[in-house]
């Protein structure tokens, strides 16, 4: 999924991003940097949480 299609998916919702942010614990700024390409979310909290939004593959499951 890209993040156009998160955000996307959130407006089709009604979600705002903050709430979801909110929601999972995560700094509203640090969820909008990954929606937004600010980050590579190669590794730690930026990849954590395009992990959660399903913008990237879970490598955890990749190895089942």
């Amino acid at each position: 999924m890209t993040p156009q299609q998160v955000k996307a998916r959130f407006h089709a919702q009604g979600t705002p991003v903050s709430q979801w942010a909110d929601a999972h614990g995560y700094r509203r700024s640090d969820v909008y940097r990954v929606l937004n390409g600010f980050s590579a979310c190669k590794r730690g909290l930026q990849h954590e949480i395009a992990v959660k939004l399903g913008i990237k593959p879970d490598p955890a499951k990749a190895l089942d």
